[in-house]
């Protein structure tokens, strides 16, 4: 499955109807968010019916950002069962990121 884009007013649903996703708080403008763009849609596959990958663009959903004390992009939240257990902030060696990913399948 592809990354899915998310909204302000489809936030709350998506994490609390999936119990393992991924959500990439990215803007337009931003570079290492394009860097890390290719790097979350191979793992969107990678992890197809295990995890959700979603973005959600902070530039035009500014109230997750704001909820969740984004302070750079990209940032990574993982959630599992509707809890953050991992926050990833800037652009990371993709072994970094399936460890960190890896820990939402266990």
């Amino acid at each position: 499955m592809a990354v899915i884009e998310i909204t302000d007013d489809t936030f709350a649903d998506t994490i609390r109807d999936n119990p393992a996703i991924v959500v990439d708080l990215w803007a337009e403008w931003c570079g290492p968010c394009k860097m890390i763009a290719p790097m979350m849609e191979d793992l969107s596959k990678k992890y197809d019916g295990k995890v959700l990958f979603c973005k959600i663009n902070v530039d035009e959903n500014p109230r997750v950002a704001m909820e969740n004390a984004i302070m750079a992009i990209p940032t990574l939240l993982l959630y599992k069962n509707g809890e953050v257990i991992d926050r990833i902030v800037g652009v990371v060696p993709r072994d970094t990121l399936v460890s960190a990913i890896d820990r939402l399948v266990d």
